[in-house]
């Protein structure tokens, strides 16, 4: 049996003719760049966040950057982020001459820590970047009273986590702003590189529409100095379509977890492998369905050999990257980030699994450590 981590066709194939209307409609209408599609995307997704803005924008990482622009974020200041998680979320910070400053994460959801979050602000603090990895909320009421006591902005990086939720809010009205990414991988997916900033604030939303076209409100008349990062029309045809079906894949992602914590009990393998755990005020979307294993490259490679594909994200922490040396971090500065990479394992979790694939992935694991 073949079973990759991820299966775009499957989910295309079930939705082709509506996508590919979409995308012939547009290309008759050859508006490619911002324009009403976009319009309607922002707005779908703000209804579906509960945002009063939305703001479409070239990727989950202009999100990012842009946000951190929004809140004037400059040279000299610093930002505060997790060193397990994706390049983009400490790359943005860096980009604009801030310095990222990390801290740990809670060992049981991947997530920022905010019992550690007062001991690395200072004064030159000017945002903080929680991230709802792998499709769960961070801890966002204690670090948001936390940054509102020192007076710091807060920024979602829900880029793994549309449609994820805390205490019945979903993520994208959980701070100041939240950045989302649309790269083919995500939950909603597009076709190419795309993403959106949600706010509540107005003045925060009017900033990052200006400046993702070069700090400009009327044309060739700027303001500030932006970038060029507008969404394609072309991407909001096709993610109007696959918006209406994200809480449905949702449901399916959720139905597989619980699914393969039954069979993971039934297998008695809790001794070799430790499950994704779910707070009980989240709603998880399961962007990813990441295992702890001690023995994790050997897993690796035997699934591999028996076609159930893997991935491992991150292998190494932001701190210990080569490009981050000079923030002076040793390795031993954030112990649970970097057991965390050493152990992780993400499994299949997509939708369109059946339970005849579910039980092979388990079935797999649970052979490969009755050899060991």
């Amino acid at each position: 049996m073949n079973i990759p981590l991820l299966d775009l066709k499957a989910q295309y194939q079930s939705m082709r003719s509506e996508i590919l209307a979409a995308i012939e409609a547009t290309c008759d209408e050859q508006g490619f760049i911002l324009g009403p599609r976009v319009v309607a995307l922002e707005q779908a997704v703000a209804t579906y966040v509960s945002s009063t803005h939305a703001v479409g924008v070239a990727s989950g990482s202009d999100a990012l950057l842009l946000a951190l622009m929004a809140l004037g974020v400059k040279a000299g200041d610093e930002v505060v982020t997790v060193p397990f998680t994706f390049f983009a979320t400490a790359g943005a910070i860096s980009r604009l001459g801030a310095k990222p400053v990390f801290m740990d994460i809670r060992p049981d959801d991947f997530n920022m820590d905010p019992t550690l979050l007062e001991r690395v602000i200072t004064k030159r603090t000017k945002a903080i970047i929680p991230v709802h990895l792998f499709g769960q909320c961070a801890d966002m009421g204690a670090i948001h009273d936390i940054a509102r006591r020192h007076k710091i902005g807060v920024i979602e990086d829900a880029c793994q986590a549309i449609g994820a939720a805390q205490n019945g809010k979903r993520a994208g009205v959980l701070g100041d702003l939240a950045c989302f990414s649309f790269f083919p991988s995500k939950n909603l997916g597009g076709f190419g590189d795309a993403g959106m900033v949600t706010t509540n604030d107005k003045e925060l939303a009017e900033s990052i529409a200006m400046l993702r076209v070069h700090g400009s409100r009327v044309r060739y008349v700027h303001e500030a100095i932006g970038i060029n990062s507008r969404l394609d029309a072309l991407q909001a045809a096709v993610l109007l379509v696959k918006l209406k079906r994200l809480d449905q894949w949702a449901d399916g992602r959720r139905r597989n977890a619980a699914r393969y914590h039954q069979l993971f009990a039934d297998a008695q393998l809790t001794d070799h492998v430790t499950l994704p755990v779910t707070h009980p005020h989240n709603f998880h979307v399961f962007n990813q369905f990441t295992l702890r294993v001690r023995k994790r490259d050997e897993l690796r490679a035997y699934l591999k050999d028996h076609g159930v594909g893997t991935e491992v994200y991150y292998p190494l922490p932001l701190h210990l990257q080569n490009c981050y040396r000079d923030l002076g971090y040793q390795k031993g500065a954030f112990p649970q980030s970097e057991r965390a990479a050493e152990e992780v394992l993400s499994i299949p979790i997509y939708a369109e699994l059946t339970d005849e694939q579910l039980q092979y992935v388990v079935q797999m694991i649970a052979a490969f450590f009755r050899k060991r």
